[in-house]
């Protein structure tokens, strides 16, 4: 039985190039970048070229930007980094009710430590407006964070929009761009964004590594002590091998991202025209306007989610839910329920499609016929 892969949103392949760019990094240049002699040399080269290459690919300088275990530490460091840094200034934050947890436990954190959080609502795609932002904006506001790209439905924020509104105000903006990074155009000037995220396993890199933009001038309390890596801002002798393939798969993601877009766009349609094909009843969940081209979000009503996921996975097709399954009961979507607080049927019933390399239009239609097969039995 073959099996199709429509789970990208999850974690993605390690392209082959990525992987030979990180062999010689294990190899022959293992040594620690911060030793002087010949092995650290070399290893300090690949991780200063990385560096410069990553910036260059959001238009950031070379020490804007900072390596991480991956986006969660990056979205810890930069928000609980900079807050509490800066508390003096104010102790009122914000964010939106659809983040990924990354970001919502780490606002949690902050409230415990006596921060003043506002979780933004969004609208019924998912969407938060800049207007949104600027009534929730106080005199002691000193962080906005909002997603660029929902992980679970793919709704696109504002985020230029935000930026420049945030311009006159001290509070500094940081995105989550993990899903975001690779589909959408990223400059972070133009975008007028303070911090970034970005994860490299959403992007066919290895796993355990990512970064944050950090703009210049900008200070953050440490999340780690001990060396003084990365300009003392996060300590621990950097993964060199890992970070190299972040580069390579960077690079990659650039320069194809446009035609992934098409082709992500492309199976997006195709499968939605199976499901009406096969007169499936359904929802598409999020914005079909502002969105990232490789998510798919949509709930069959009548349909539990649990079986539908079980049934599909022996059909050899892995996809995901928003849901949290825990111990065997599912939780609901936090960010289906903030989209629909008084429908529960859509998190109940939500399928996310998410696509990525090496699929073919034969596996999306096969994928569609499925599901279809499978939500006909299921639905009475």
């Amino acid at each position: 039985m073959k099996r199709i892969y429509l789970d990208h949103a999850a974690t993605s392949p390690v392209l082959p190039d990525v992987v030979k760019a990180m062999m010689p990094y294990y190899e022959d240049m293992f040594g620690n970048p911060s030793s002087i002699h010949h092995f650290g040399r070399e290893a300090r080269r690949g991780l200063d070229q990385a560096r410069e290459r990553i910036a260059k690919g959001i238009n950031a300088r070379f020490h804007e930007i900072i390596f991480t275990s991956g986006g969660t530490e990056a979205d810890n460091l930069a928000v609980i980094g900079y807050a509490t840094a800066h508390q003096q200034k104010g102790k009122h934050v914000i964010t939106t009710q659809v983040e990924h947890h990354g970001i919502l436990h780490t606002f949690e954190f902050l409230e415990k430590q006596g921060f003043d959080v506002t979780y933004l609502p969004v609208d019924e795609t998912g969407r938060v407006s800049a207007d949104q932002v600027k009534k929730a904006l106080r005199d002691d506001t000193t962080v906005v964070s909002v997603m660029f790209g929902n992980n679970e439905v793919g709704t696109v924020q504002p985020i230029a929009e935000i930026g420049r509104l945030l311009t006159d105000h001290q509070a500094v903006f940081h995105t989550d761009a993990v899903q975001a990074f690779g589909m959408e155009e990223i400059d972070v000037r133009e975008l007028h964004v303070d911090m970034l995220s970005v994860s490299a396993h959403k992007i066919n890199g290895p796993k355990g590594i990512g970064f944050l933009f950090l703009k210049a001038g900008l200070s953050v309390t440490p999340g780690l002590f001990g060396g003084e890596q990365e300009r003392k801002r996060r300590a621990g002798t950097e993964n060199v091998a890992a970070i190299v393939g972040m580069e390579k798969a960077v690079a990659l993601a650039l320069e194809d991202r446009i035609e992934k877009r098409e082709t992500y766009e492309a199976f997006r349609s195709q499968l939605l025209s199976i499901f009406e094909e096969e007169g499936l009843h359904f929802h598409v969940n999020g914005n079909t306007e502002s969105h990232l081209p490789h998510i798919l979000n949509v709930s069959f009503p009548g349909a539990n989610v649990e079986s539908m996921l079980t049934n599909l996975d022996i059909a050899g097709i892995a996809v995901s839910s928003g849901s949290a399954c825990t111990a065997g009961s599912v939780e609901p979507s936090h960010v289906l329920s903030a989209m629909f607080p008084n429908d529960a049927t859509r998190s109940q019933s939500a399928i996310r499609y998410s696509f990525g390399v090496g699929l073919t239009k034969e596996d999306i239609t096969h994928a569609g016929k499925q599901t279809a097969r499978i939500v006909k039995r299921l639905v009475k």
